[in-house]
């Protein structure tokens, strides 16, 4: 097959560091790929399909671009959506599906127009196998992507099926869990599984055996991210992906690229560590680990963030998700059935001010990330961070703040006069 143009969608904010794992994963230099808003297009083959999607922790899906074309109206759609040639990638017994979005569309219906894009297909497969292939809402053989600008049409045929987030192995969730995508995309800011540019930390914290510790750690996601990357496990090697259904699927290579991947796998390069107040999800992430593989490379306790004490008597980086919004209710002091209560203030400020005030006192030489929408949490937490990342979980934007915490107060003193 001919060079494909691959778009990867991600949550925004993440775009460098899904641009770095790309190269990393496909052996390509930045001149091979563009970063764009929410995601990265890049040149390749159909072998950089399978393995983005065997190895990449930060894109939602791996898109294959077939179509780009300026349109006025519905007709153009049509007509554009008519030309591409469906019959490369699937069968006339296959089912698909349409999805569509749009950025300053001018067209009223966005429904109307998915709906001109269906006949589209439907009409060329007619005209070409002389059979119409169904349409299926629910789990289609065949998934397209339509993205509208204000005057341009993009087609895609999407070759993940199930987004990448879903891995496989969360079957125990809390409510509001982070998406593994976003888990993996803090382990990457915080510089951890990502080298974050300094001459000390070329490729990672995560190589050089620095632990790294969840708090806070719910259904164990960020955890269990970590120590799949600790152990070179790929995220892929548990689920089965939409190009399976696709013509250019060729089983004996998928065959070999997860044989590769598996031999890859190794013990836990770094070790990592995880609590949650509440004891029912400790347990649905011990449940979760060892279905990803990696119980044994996570210790797991529970416990109080504001009480339990460091993991290791060596320093490491601690990544944090802590509550807001829905997951306020995880504020407060630890109760009889694991849940957290008398919180102070509605929005958890008592917990965050204890919190900083517990750091200072045992975590000295930490280094600690913190995902927030909240702009004023350092300041809540008498923090100055060192930096901060600009990131989204779905819809809220948000920062992650690194905090490098020291003894005592963390706020510049005056100077003596």
């Amino acid at each position: 097959m001919q060079t494909l143009h691959l778009f990867l969608p991600c949550a925004a904010g993440v775009e460098s560091f899904l641009a770095q794992e790309v190269q990393s994963i496909c052996g390509i230099t930045a001149d091979d790929l563009r970063v764009l808003r929410a995601g990265v297009m890049v040149r390749g083959n159909w072998r950089f399909v399978l393995l983005l999607n065997l190895h990449c922790r930060l894109a939602q899906r791996v898109l294959v671009e077939v179509a780009y074309a300026p349109y006025r109206q519905e007709q153009d759609l049509y007509d554009a959506a008519c030309a591409v040639a469906w019959e490369q990638w699937f069968t006339p017994k296959q089912s698909f599906k349409i999805e569509i979005t749009a950025q300053h569309s001018p067209l009223k219906s966005l429904n109307f127009a998915a709906l001109k894009i269906k006949d589209a297909v439907a009409d060329r497969f007619r005209e070409q196998t002389g059979v119409r292939p169904n349409v299926e809402t629910r789990w289609p053989d065949a998934r397209i992507y339509a993205h509208l600008t204000h005057e341009q049409l993009t087609l895609y045929i999407d070759t993940s099926g199930e987004p990448l987030f879903k891995r496989g192995w969360r079957t125990d969730k809390g409510d509001a869990p982070l998406k593994e995508t976003l888990a993996a995309a803090m382990l990457a800011a915080s510089g951890w599984s990502q080298g974050d540019g300094s001459a000390d930390n070329p490729n990672g914290w995560c190589d050089q055996g620095v632990s790294v510790y969840d708090p806070c750690c719910g259904s164990g996601t960020i955890a269990i991210e970590a120590a799949q990357i600790a152990c070179r496990i790929a995220p892929g090697v548990m689920r089965r992906f939409g190009f399976e259904k696709l013509l250019p699927f060729a089983p004996r290579e998928w065959q070999d690229l997860l044989t590769q991947a598996r031999a890859q796998q190794c013990a836990p390069r770094a070790k990592v560590f995880g609590s949650d107040v509440a004891f029912r999800m400790v347990d649905f992430a011990e449940r979760n680990a060892e279905r990803a593989g990696v119980s044994s490379a996570i210790e797991f306790r529970g416990g109080d963030a504001l009480q339990r004490m460091p993991p290791t008597e060596h320093a490491g980086v601690m990544l944090v998700n802590p509550p807001y919004g829905e997951r306020i209710e995880t504020a407060g002091v630890a109760g009889p059935s694991g849940s957290r209560e008398s919180a102070q203030t509605e929005d958890g400020g008592d917990f965050f001010a204890q919190l900083a005030t517990h750091w200072k006192k045992n975590y000295a030489g930490w280094t600690a990330w913190m995902l927030t929408p909240d702009l004023k949490l350092p300041s809540r937490m008498r923090f100055k961070e060192s930096r901060r990342v600009p990131m989204w979980n779905g819809p809220i934007e948000c920062r992650m703040f690194r905090f490098d915490l020291r003894a005592g107060s963390m706020r510049d003193k005056p100077a003596a006069k």
